[in-house]
């Protein structure tokens, strides 16, 4: 069990047993979209989130239940970009309990592709296409790391 993790225990309202509730980190996906536009444009897909942290992020967000990671990281791609996109692979997971101050949350983390322009929608105030040597000076959570693994994997 985690450090400084106290478990609570519940009590029944049928029968007053004591029970553990159990806190469990929730699964989210994050999609790292390779693509090119019609004009030519190549790079990576962030998305400027309309909610807090209103920062630029890797398009991404929570798994449904009965959702699998796959299903969840085409799904979200599509809310947040207006693009179908196709995934290549999985990337990594990232999960330490701090990288999202809201909660402790666990992303698996895919590659994908796309193509065509890019449409912010959902949760994506404005969207763009950045390389390495554009990426914005702050991004949400740990997507700056995110970023730079990517990067010295990929390329």
């Amino acid at each position: 069990m985690g450090k400084n993790i106290k478990m609570k225990k519940l009590t029944c309202p049928e029968c007053g047993y004591k029970i553990k509730e159990f806190r469990n980190p929730f699964p989210t996906v994050d999609i790292i979209i390779e693509c090119e536009t019609s004009k030519g444009e190549r790079g990576i897909i962030l998305i400027f989130r309309k909610k807090e942290p209103k920062l630029w992020a890797i398009p991404g967000g929570f798994v449904d239940y009965g959702e699998s990671l796959e299903n969840a990281a085409v799904r979200e791609a599509f809310e947040e970009t207006s693009l179908k996109v196709k995934l290549i692979r999985q990337f990594h997971s990232y999960s330490d309990p701090n990288r999202d101050k809201r909660q402790h949350n666990i992303s698996t983390v895919f590659i994908a592709k796309a193509k065509g322009i890019p449409k912010a929608a959902d949760d994506a105030e404005k969207i763009g296409i950045f390389n390495k040597d554009n990426l914005p000076n702050e991004t949400a959570f740990d997507h700056a790391v995110i970023l730079s693994d990517y990067f010295k994997k990929r390329f």
